[in-house]
C-alpha cells in the first residue's frame, strides 16, 4: 500500500529551510541548469485569477497552484494563497504537498537575496524596503542573510500599517525604523515588495552605489521602477530575458521609452560570472516556477532527514 504524502505546512516550511538553505538550492538549480522556462498559465477567476506555474528537473517535477485575489487585503486575508504538489520525475508519484503561499514567501526573497549578494557593496548597512506584506518581510530576513544590515527604512503607504510592520520587525531583533520615499537617496539596497502600478520612488535620487530589487509584479502593465533606475543603471539582472521582456512590466516600460537596452540585461544563472561592476545594480524577478521546484525539494529532503 502507497503511503500518503506528507504535508508541509508553512510553519513546519519555515522550520526546515533557513534563508541561506534557500538561497544554496536556487544557487544549485541555477548550476545544473534550470531547462525550458514555461511560461505560467492564467485562469481568470471572479475575484483574480488562479495561476499554474509547473516545472521539472532530473529528479522531481512540481506544480503551484497560486490564487491571486487583489480584494483580500481589505478583508484581513492573504492577497496570494497556494499550494504545491512534488512529485518523482521518473514514476510521477506525489511525494509531498508543500503550503504554496509560504513557499512563495521563502523563495522570491532568496533569489533575490542571490542577486543582492553579488551586485550590493560588501558593506552595505541600509536597506530601505517598499511594502510592508509578507514579501517585504521576507525580503528583509533574506537580505540579511547575505549583508549584516545596521538599518531596515519601511517606506508604506498606511502609517498604521507601516508602524506594525516596524513593531514586528523589532521584535525579531531587526533595527527598523518607519521611512519615506526619499530615504532611498541614503540606502546601499532598495527592495520593492509592492502591489504598486506605477513607480514607487524618484530614481534620480538613488545612491550612485545602490543595489535595487524589484519583485512586486509579474504583469506588463505594472511597475515599481521609474526609467531614471534603468538609464543609471551599471547592469541589470533578470531570470530570464525573454521572459522580462513579456512580464516584467518595469523592464517592458524601460525599453519602451529607450532607458534601457534589451541586450544589456544579464540573467541571475550567469551573474556570479560576471566581473563585478561599479554603479547601481538591479534585479527585477517576476517569480518562475523552477524556483518554487528548488526550495520544495529542498524542503522535502530535509522533511526525510528530520526523520531519520
Amino acid at each position: 500500500m502507497m503511503t500518503a504524502p506528507p504535508y508541509i505546512d508553512g510553519a513546519t516550511l519555515m522550520s526546515l529551510v533557513s534563508w541561506n538553505t534557500a538561497v544554496l538550492a536556487l544557487e544549485s538549480a541555477l548550476a545544473r541548469g534550470v531547462g525550458d522556462h514555461t511560461p505560467r498559465t492564467a485562469v481568470p477567476a471572479a475575484g483574480g485569477h488562479l495561476l499554474l506555474m509547473p516545472a521539472a528537473n532530473a529528479t522531481a517535477v512540481g506544480v503551484k497552484l497560486a490564487a491571486v485575489a487583489p480584494d483580500n487585503p481589505a478583508a484581513g486575508l492573504p492577497r496570494i494563497q497556494a499550494v504545491y504538489v512534488l512529485f518523482d520525475a521518473d514514476t510521477l508519484t506525489p511525494r509531498a504537498f508543500v503550503d504554496g503561499t509560504t513557499l512563495t514567501t521563502l523563495r522570491t526573497p532568496a533569489l533575490s537575496a542571490l542577486a543582492v549578494r553579488e551586485l550590493a557593496v560588501e558593506d552595505a548597512g541600509l536597506l530601505v524596503v517598499f511594502g510592508t506584506g509578507p514579501q517585504a518581510w521576507g525580503h528583509v530576513h533574506a537580505v540579511s542573510a547575505v549583508r549584516k544590515l545596521r538599518e531596515v527604512s519601511v517606506v508604506g503607504r498606511r502609517h498604521d500599517r507601516t508602524a506594525a510592520f516596524v513593531d514586528r520587525l523589532r521584535a525579531e531583533g531587526v533595527n527598523a525604523v518607519v521611512g519615506a520615499p526619499q530615504d532611498v537617496a541614503s540606502a546601499d539596497i532598495v527592495v520593492c515588495a509592492t502591489s504598486a502600478r506605477g513607480p514607487v520612488f524618484d530614481g534620480s535620487l538613488l545612491a550612485g552605489h545602490a543595489c535595487v530589487a524589484a519583485v512586486g509584479s509579474h504583469e506588463p502593465d505594472a511597475r515599481e521602477l521609474d526609467d531614471a533606475v534603468f538609464a543609471r543603471a551599471s547592469r541589470v539582472v533578470v531570470e530570464d530575458a525573454p521572459t522580462a521582456l513579456r512580464e516584467a512590466g518595469d523592464v517592458v516600460m524601460a525599453v519602451a521609452a529607450g532607458a534601457l537596452r534589451a541586450d544589456r540585461l544579464v540573467t541571475v544563472a550567469d551573474l556570479a560570472a560576471l566581473p563585478p561592476a561599479e554603479g547601481i545594480g538591479v534585479f527585477k524577478g517576476v517569480g518562475m516556477a523552477w524556483q518554487d521546484l528548488a526550495v520544495a525539494e529542498a524542503a522535502h529532503d530535509a522533511w526525510l532527514a528530520s526523520r531519520g
